[in-house]
Formats: structure tokens, C-alpha cells, sequence
């Protein structure tokens, strides 16, 4: 992108700086930074965090600010600031649901602002999805089964984040974690940090700060490719089991009572 090219440009000289400096800085090779620089290569996210953290900027900012002598960068920490949202439309101007596939989620880290990237996802629309902005992100791993590895979670696009509700589902887009879909267990009100629940109660929940999140999207639908399985026809001995579990329950109780 060019911004990124442009600013690592701006913020190198104003260091004063030489290309081979700032390589040895970051312990890459100097042909990395005159290729970043006259934008023909993109640094990865890991390296994208290491130049921000060098040059004491946010990721956030080092991507999608033109950062010059004019500019001065944005308070921090404020879920209330609203970012301008790139989408792509159809020949109609209608809004696509771009999908996020599982292998372009790292891209996406550095292409969720940038129309240009943005418009080269692949893109579908559905007619019961109107009236707001949808993106699809396919997910990956078991942390939120039932929903199998490799579904596509259809998600709204959170403009507000004060909106967002506990006990429901988004895809979160944060710095660190990447993009990833986790149940919610607070508002953003009480606290400057959210705190994200697996459904597969084999992961703790974790906090992941205003300050690291890019993106909310709330969760509207899913789509899977492994279809529902036939619930299977009880058995004498799976009946024989339920009912002994039964009278050990009944039993615990009668103990407890006495």
C-alpha cells in the first residue's frame, strides 16, 4: 500500500536514517527497505508491528495515515472513534459480502482499510442480507463448536461499539489475535477492554483491549459445508444407561435432603 511505502520513507529520513541504518534496526536487509519503500513489496504484519513499535506509532495509524510534517496522530484508546469502512459494490452499486478466506486472513491485517485490496476479495451477495454492511470470514479450528472448522460466518458490520451485546457472537479483528469469532461476555460501556468467550469449553475466555481492536463485525449466519447428522434411534442398553444415571441424580439428592 502506498502509505506504508510512504511512510516508512518519511519517518526513516526523519530520523535521519540511511536505508542500511534502518535495516540493521531491524535486523532485515537493506534491499527489503528500498523495495518497501518504492512500494514494490509489502511488509508482513510481524514486521509491520516492529517498524510501528520503532517509530512509537500504532499499527493502525502506520497503515492507514499519510504521515508527514502536518500530520499529528489521533487520540488513543477510544472505541467511539469511527474509521471510514472500504467496501465493494456491484454493477448495480449494491453492496457485495466480500469473503475473508482462512489463507487470506494474515492479508487482511494489512488490507481491511484499503479499497483497493478489499475489492480483489472474492465477493457474493445473498437476498436476505440488506439495509447494512456484511463481510464473510471462514473460521478455523474447534474453539467455537458446535460450528465446524472451516464454516464462513457471515458478520454485520459494528459501527458503534457500544452496541455490542453480551452473550452474542462477532468476528473480531485485532491486532494481535488476527481475525478471529468468539462470544462475547461484556459492553464496552463498563470497560475499555472486551472480553472474548470459545464455546468449546476447553479454551478460557481472554481480554483483548479497545486500543488492539480494528474491526467488529456481529455475527448474522453461518455456512457450512458438513451437513447436520441423523439423530440415532436409542438402544435398550443406551436407554438402560440414562435410566441408572437417573436414579444416581434422584439418589444425590435424597442424601443431600437428609
Amino acid at each position: 500500500m502506498a502509505n506504508i511505502s510512504s511512510n516508512i520513507k518519511f519517518l526513516r529520513k526523519k530520523k535521519g536514517l540511511t536505508q542500511q541504518q534502518f535495516a540493521d534496526s531491524l535486523d532485515i536487509k537493506r534491499s527489503l527497505v528500498g523495495a518497501y519503500e518504492e512500494n514494490r513489496a509489502e511488509p508482513k504484519y510481524e514486521l509491520l508491528k516492529k517498524i510501528a513499535i520503532f517509530f512509537d506509532l500504532s499499527v493502525d495509524d502506520f497503515i492507514n495515515e499519510t504521515i508527514d510534517d502536518k500530520w499529528a496522530p489521533k487520540p488513543k484508546g477510544n472505541p467511539a472513534n469511527l474509521r471510514v469502512l472500504s467496501i465493494s459494490v456491484d454493477k448495480d452499486d449494491n453492496e457485495n459480502i466480500e469473503l475473508v478466506p482462512m489463507k487470506a486472513s494474515a492479508g487482511y491485517m494489512n488490507g481491511y482499510a484499503d479499497p483497493e485490496y478489499v475489492a480483489r476479495l472474492p465477493k457474493f451477495n445473498l437476498p436476505m442480507f440488506t439495509g447494512g454492511t456484511f463481510r464473510a470470514f471462514e473460521i478455523k479450528g474447534d474453539s467455537m463448536l458446535p460450528l465446524p472448522s472451516g464454516s464462513i460466518i457471515i458478520g454485520e458490520y459494528v459501527e458503534n461499539w457500544a452496541d455490542v451485546k453480551p452473550a452474542e457472537t462477532y468476528v473480531v479483528v485485532s491486532k494481535n489475535d488476527g481475525v478471529v469469532y468468539k462470544r462475547v461476555g461484556n459492553k464496552f460501556k463498563d470497560q475499555k477492554k472486551l472480553k472474548l468467550m470459545s464455546d468449546n469449553p476447553v479454551y478460557d475466555p481472554y481480554e483483548v483491549s479497545g486500543e488492539d481492536i480494528l474491526e467488529l463485525w456481529k455475527a448474522k449466519a453461518y455456512i457450512s459445508t458438513q451437513l447436520p447428522q441423523p439423530v440415532p434411534e436409542p438402544t435398550m442398553e443406551s436407554l438402560t444407561t440414562m435410566m441408572m444415571e437417573m436414579q444416581r441424580s434422584i439418589s444425590k439428592i435424597n442424601q443431600g435432603n437428609n
